[in-house]
């Protein structure tokens, strides 16, 4: 596995504030690791942590103190605008509803991310179609989400996500919302999309079953990390 890293935090706290007098600490110092190619899965309690991370790794929200690198950028320093264009171009998401527009195409679902940047939406298009034939997607190009299957319309996502070939993935439950065959579908996907492009997964999932399918898990309990796991393939 390349030994680069493609995440890092340090000394990561976030601490909400309830009321006039209440703090709650969601994340307590967590130091995290990720190298590049790696497919790691957090795991934890409700309310333990998890998406409060992986929305500070996707700069949705701001630490209360600590760091984040993600490809040697301190994330963390970012005004809102420089994190939006980061973002576009080093993170994709995975979310566990699909975040899919009901009324617009596969292909349009598909092609966003490319229109926020200079290229001409005719090869946008083209990349957008090229990626969901990857997908195996060719034939469903222009059908709309309600006709596509949940794990169709979770392979737009992904083809979405994969656009940019961002540095890593986050995945918010990426499963969750499919049965366990279309589950296992999808995560052999990632599994071959990791290992024939080295894309880096970071996924949050109560599963058990979804977590065997990366090389290590992460277990969070309480904000704090219990377990950092070990290389398991």
């Amino acid at each position: 596995m390349n030994e680069e890293i493609i995440l890092k935090t340090t000394n990561l706290h976030k601490t909400y504030a309830e009321g006039t007098d209440l703090e709650v600490h969601a994340l307590k110092g967590l130091d995290i690791e990720i190298k590049k190619g790696e497919m790691v899965a957090i795991m934890g309690p409700s309310g333990c942590g998890k998406t409060t991370l992986l929305n500070l790794l996707g700069g949705i929200d701001q630490p209360t103190e600590g760091e984040i690198f993600i490809q040697g950028q301190d994330v963390s320093e970012l005004a809102d605008i420089e994190m939006t264009e980061f973002r576009l171009h080093n993170i994709g998401y995975i979310f566990q509803l699909f975040n899919l527009f009901e009324f617009i195409s596969a292909l349009d679902n598909t092609v966003l991310p490319l229109l926020l940047t200079n290229i001409s939406r005719l090869e946008a298009e083209e990349e957008a179609k090229m990626m969901l034939r990857q997908m195996g997607l060719g034939d469903k190009i222009f059908h709309l989400p309600n006709q596509l299957s949940g794990g169709e319309q979770q392979r737009v996502a992904v083809s979405r996500a994969l656009l940019m070939n961002p540095a890593i993935i986050l995945g918010d439950e990426p499963t969750g919302d499919l049965d366990q065959d279309t589950s296992t579908e999808i995560m052999n996907l990632f599994v071959s999309i990791n290992e024939n492009y080295e894309q880096t997964f970071l996924v949050v999932t109560h599963s058990e079953y979804i977590a065997s399918f990366c090389h290590r898990i992460i277990r969070i309990v309480d904000g704090e990390i219990v377990d950092k796991g070990d290389e398991q393939k």
